[in-house]
């Protein structure tokens, strides 16, 4: 097993130094990337990633240095030269390579650069007693339906999150919840299953859409609609989910510490385990 990156147009080590001072992924955030999940040597829900990324490239009018085929066959080549069965992809595109100016570059030349790593794992006793959370208002921009390099306030967040003894930040906007600096959040009451809706103010993560899915396999009602933080504290069992996480449920949200039975959660989480 060998970890292993592509960037441009050739498949190079891991630690190489090839990225130019001038790349407006450094000089500007100005490009878009995906995080994908590998089970067993093979990417866990490619198509939808990729078809995600084309759209955030397109809601930046971004053109992709190769078609959403070719990268697939890129992604799957990096995972069979890394031999690496439980792996996370990381591809981002750029703009490209420019002399520093604001205004989009002419021509544009967008460059592809792409990591394949070990899976970031989470330990069977987190995932049993589950993670404590940190509500804070939100500070982003509105389209965070895009999945762009413009990360800072996240970071922030999560670092917040951090200091204070919790594994994530939830970001909430006058009083609504809204998702975590790196997930999205569902809240169970009396049996229906509460997200926020897919507006631009969030990601409209992967893993979201796999657990709404595996709800209507289960007859859960879901409700993509806002809810306050009162809702969250007052919640039956939280969750959260992502590429990394899965499903995830939360044990304590600031100081409110949570029901420890989790019937609907764990229901969710036996059927994910089964896509694999």
């Amino acid at each position: 097993m060998a970890e292993i990156a592509f960037y441009k147009d050739s498949f190079i080590a891991i630690d190489a130094e090839v990225v130019p001072i001038q790349d407006r992924a450094h000089q500007f955030g100005d490009g878009i990337y995906e995080v994908i999940r590998v089970y067993n040597g093979k990417p866990f829900y490619l198509e939808a990633h990729l078809e995600r990324l084309g759209n955030s490239a397109a809601a930046i009018q971004l053109s992709l240095p190769y078609t959403l085929d070719e990268i697939a066959d890129i992604c799957h080549e990096a995972v069979a030269r890394s031999a690496i069965d439980e792996a996370e992809i990381y591809l981002q595109i750029s703009r490209g390579i420019h002399s520093r100016q604001h205004h989009f570059p002419e021509p544009t030349s967008p460059v592809l650069a792409l990591t394949v790593k070990e899976a970031r794992l989470v330990s069977f006793k987190k995932r049993m007693e589950g993670l404590r959370v940190l509500t804070t208002e939100d500070d982003r921009w509105k389209n965070c339906y895009i999945k762009s390099l413009n990360l800072l306030p996240n970071v922030l967040a999560k670092q917040k999150a951090k200091e204070h003894g919790c594994d994530e930040a939830i970001y909430h906007e006058n009083d609504t919840v809204k998702e975590g600096s790196s997930s999205n959040i569902f809240v169970v009451k009396k049996g229906l299953l509460f997200t926020y809706p897919p507006l631009k103010g969030i990601l409209h993560g992967v893993t979201r859409k796999i657990v709404l899915n595996l709800a209507g396999e289960l007859d859960i009602e879901t409700k993509e609609e806002p809810f306050s933080l009162d809702f969250l504290y007052e919640a039956d069992e939280v969750f959260l989910s992502s590429t990394s996480l899965e499903i995830m449920p939360v044990k304590q949200v600031d100081n409110q510490l949570l029901p420890t039975e989790r019937p609907i959660t764990a229901k969710l989480q036996e059927l994910f385990q089964k896509l694999k």
